[in-house]
């Protein structure tokens, strides 16, 4: 498990050295064996990346296993915290503040139906648009099969 903490400091020392190799390029031209440790540099830090994030989110799963779910004070103050942050309690429309619930559901339940009603749009035909003929003689070619 020491080697999860190390992670975080290994992409940190290669974000140094991509620095580095990235400063030396802008002064003169790289080699070869240059531009590959680039690469693999690149690679290895994305790598370490989705490790460390992948370790963080299995800790954070364990950490509400054992801790979360089981009717404790941890578990009250996230679901708290939540029902906080997902409830509506006052709402400004344009002017005018509207509280309570019922009188928000009317205005958000007014705006999206008004908002995906259908319209009916006056759009430009085509009717009175000049186009050039295409006569039966001229046209008879479209149809002809492809040749060599």
């Amino acid at each position: 498990m020491s080697h999860c903490n190390n992670i975080p400091i290994k992409i940190d020392s290669l974000k140094a050295r991509l620095a580095c190799l990235d400063g030396r390029g802008e002064d003169v031209l790289l080699s070869l064996d240059e531009i590959v440790e680039i690469c693999g540099i690149t690679h290895e830090i994305q790598f370490l990346s989705r490790v460390n994030t992948s370790i963080c989110w299995q800790q954070s799963q364990l950490l509400w296993l054992n801790n979360g779910d089981a009717n404790s004070k941890l578990f009250h103050t996230v679901l708290s915290s939540r029902r906080r942050l997902n409830s509506i309690v006052s709402f400004v429309e344009e002017v005018h503040i509207v509280e309570g619930v019922q009188p928000i559901f009317i205005v958000v339940f007014t705006h999206f139906s008004n908002h995906f009603k259908a319209r009916s749009v006056g759009r430009p035909g085509v009717r009175n648009m000049p186009f050039k003929t295409l006569y039966m003689q001229n046209g008879g070619s479209l149809v002809k099969p492809f040749t060599v």
